[in-house]
């Protein structure tokens, strides 16, 4: 006897905080702040629904979740690259971002 296991966990929206408040690091099209609920669903049915603790970028063209860019609190050391994306530092010598995937 063979049994399948038909299922995972998914992010839904739940509700759109502020919308046109990014740009998707994906496709470029504009993107909602939005509270998401995280979906159990074996196979392909929701069986249970919670909430996520903080609010997410939704791309609804792509159907991508990316964290907010916030703004840093720190000044920026004039001898470290960062992307121009997610804001991280990445080693001058990368010609895309290993956290997001842009080109830098």
């Amino acid at each position: 006897m063979f049994f399948f296991f038909v299922g995972g966990v998914n992010q839904q929206v739940r509700q759109v905080l502020k919308s046109g408040a990014g740009k998707c690091i994906s496709c470029g099209s504009s993107a909602d702040l939005v509270e998401y609920d995280k979906v159990l669903k074996l196979f392909f049915v929701p069986v249970w629904k919670w909430p996520a603790k903080d609010p997410l970028i939704y791309c609804d063209y792509c159907n991508l979740f990316f964290p907010p860019h916030f703004p840093k609190t720190t000044a920026h050391s004039s001898d470290v690259l960062r992307c121009r994306f997610c804001d991280r530092a990445v080693e001058p010598d990368f010609r895309f971002c290993p956290f997001c995937g842009s080109s830098l």
